[in-house]
């Protein structure tokens, strides 16, 4: 059974910092390529950024680029989302995601095979 699931969430001033796990059960983690998508409320799920599967290709979305990283660990079935300079508008709740046959800049969801459960990001002006 595959899992993902997200962790360090929470709640963060403005400029402030967060990193975001995400640690990857039952499949073959450095096979998929990874990413990230946030989703805040009433709006759709947005994609943030992926990395590739050996880490080496890493494509963000223009709304977080210079801010946001991700950084992945195929020892540790985990990928990371780090998270500097936060804006109000970065809150959201956030999912990784695994793709077995895109890329790194693959951004439409229905095309991900794998989603975790989500993880809340609030950031306070």
């Amino acid at each position: 059974q595959v899992q993902l699931v997200e962790s360090g969430g929470g709640l963060v001033q403005a400029g402030g910092s967060l990193r975001l796990s995400c640690a990857a059960s039952g499949l073959t983690f450095s096979g998929f390529h990874m990413a990230w998508f946030r989703q805040a409320q009433g709006k759709e799920r947005e994609f943030v950024g992926g990395i590739s599967r050996s880490g080496g290709g890493l494509y963000l979305a223009d709304s977080v680029k210079g801010r946001f990283t991700i950084l992945r660990d195929n020892v540790k079935n985990t990928v990371y989302l780090q998270m500097n300079s936060l804006k109000p508008e970065d809150t959201a709740v956030y999912y990784c995601a695994a793709n077995s046959v895109g890329d790194s800049q693959t951004m439409t969801p229905k095309l991900y095979d794998y989603w975790g459960q989500g993880t809340q990001v609030t950031v306070s002006s």
